[in-house]
């Protein structure tokens, strides 16, 4: 039977534990951007870290996700995809196991931004396995909305599993429940991927591409995640934006030169990846903010503990779920085009209707119609997202593609967390209640009118080839 006309069943079959282990490294990486949370009280306490510091507990994983993507993209294509993610799942362990017996500020920071760049090896790697292993249609279909319930439900997971384990065990089992999963994915990828196939001589590793490129977006990322908290006029602020961009006009100039291009300029000409990577940074720059508002809303306006903030997250994670998995057979329906219009629409009337549902004494349940409207867009337009960003692709760029796409996911994070925070007035864990309430009404009211102009530029265009049509 062929691929496009094998029924659910046959689809599901055919997927295999090789994709169980795929979706469970999807998870580690969602996990591990979120997991950590509800635990940066107890951490802040027991190691001593200055409140304007604690931040970066979270911002080093995601500088140095953002800053490697793009080498661990094209490592997958050259260097092999099943090499790579043996290489990701074992930094994973490694820097985990670290952590959790961090006694310092310094160790635990340094062990974040391992984690960063074991995710930024382990995304590009995993997403170019999937659309090499399942040839293009419904099979594909199916297995980027696995991954993807695994990926986007991570975002809101990792709050309810550290809640829990913060609850239980202390905030170092945020760390150390990482070791025997990055592990076993570790054993299970040796076993059941096929080996990478004897590299091309002809095809160079482009390494001074990879420096420049590697060395402009950390720093990028750095300006975007410091400049908000601490000021764009400081010297380390300065000293990041100058090395951004004398790395990336460098990089530019490289690019055009080389004869083997750390990133392809025929990637940037195609017309579906351009757009899955515009719409992969406003996904981020929205939805994959709202968890830090909420949990602010949960933890100091509410008064929840960690474990009952974790449990807020239930319901999201679920929907997310559901929503990803209802979006492999709505792509075959309806087509990408609108489910991620519809996506990005649902998001923003769910988004618009927790607006009224926040407030210092409302109760959980008035926040559950936005939270699952909300949900469920995000999760169908993940799976369209990583459908768009795989079509028209051939094998030896999937993971130049995905590390594309994958970059302007966490440069929309980085904007988006950062632009959020400072129109509602730099609201923290130390804003008053009124402050906190007040600043999360206007990032909704600002991540509702974002997802609803995108989903405007998805359709317009398509009303107006219509029309002259």
């Amino acid at each position: 039977m062929s691929v496009t006309t094998a029924g659910p069943v046959a689809v599901r079959r055919r997927l295999g534990l090789p994709m169980v282990v795929l979706a469970m490294a999807q998870l580690v990486i969602s996990l591990d951007h979120s997991i950590v949370y509800v635990a940066l009280p107890q951490i802040g306490a027991s190691l001593g870290f200055l409140d304007h510091d604690l931040q970066w507990v979270v911002s080093a994983y995601v500088v140095a996700t953002g800053g490697f993507l793009l080498l661990g993209g094209r490592a997958a294509d050259l260097l092999g995809r099943r090499r790579m993610f043996l290489v990701a799942t074992s930094v994973y362990a490694l820097a985990s196991l670290v952590g959790g017996f961090a006694q310092s500020p310094g160790v635990l920071l340094s062990v974040r931004a391992a984690q960063g760049i074991g995710g930024s090896l382990l995304f590009p790697a995993t997403l170019s396995l999937i659309n090499t292993t399942y040839p293009e249609g419904p099979l594909r279909n199916r297995a980027l909305a696995l991954w993807g319930a695994a990926g986007a439900g991570g975002l809101c997971l990792g709050s309810l599993l550290g809640g829990a384990l913060v609850h239980s065990y202390g905030w170092p089992s945020v760390f150390l429940v990482n070791v025997p999963v990055a592990l076993a994915l570790a054993v299970l990828g040796w076993f059941l991927f096929a080996v990478d196939p004897v590299s091309d001589r002809r095809r160079r590793f482009d390494v001074a591409g990879s420096f420049t490129a590697t060395a402009g977006l950390t720093s990028l990322v750095f300006l975007l995640v410091y400049g908000p908290a601490i000021g764009w006029t400081r010297p380390a602020a300065l000293s990041a934006g100058a090395l951004a961009l004398f790395s990336l006009l460098l990089f530019v100039v490289i690019e055009a030169r080389t004869s083997d291009p750390l990133m392809p300029v025929r990637l940037l000409r195609h017309r579906g990846l351009a757009a899955a990577a515009a719409l992969a940074a406003l996904f981020s720059a929205t939805f994959s903010s709202l968890p830090y508002f909420l949990t602010l809303y949960f933890q100091t306006v509410r008064g929840y503990d960690a474990l009952a903030t974790g449990l807020c997250f239930l319901v999201p994670a679920l929907v997310v779920a559901a929503g990803t998995q209802a979006g492999a057979p709505a792509v075959s329906r309806f087509g990408v085009r609108r489910l991620l219009a519809g996506g990005l629409g649902a998001g923003a009337v769910g988004t618009l209707a927790l607006v009224p549902a926040v407030s210092a004494q409302g109760p959980y349940a008035a926040l559950l119609p936005g939270i699952v409207l909300m949900s469920l867009g995000q999760g169908a337009f993940w799976t369209a997202l990583w459908i768009a960003a795989a079509r028209g692709i051939s094998p030896g760029d999937q993971g130049m593609a995905s590390g594309i796409a994958s970059t302007s996911l966490q440069m929309g994070g980085a904007v988006g967390l950062a632009v959020l925070v400072a129109a509602a007035s730099g609201i923290g864990a130390e804003s008053s209640i009124p402050a906190l309430v007040d600043g999360m009404k206007v990032a909704l009211l600002l991540t509702s009118g974002a997802l609803a102009l995108g989903m405007l530029l998805i359709v317009l265009p398509r009303s107006r080839a219509r029309a002259a049509a």
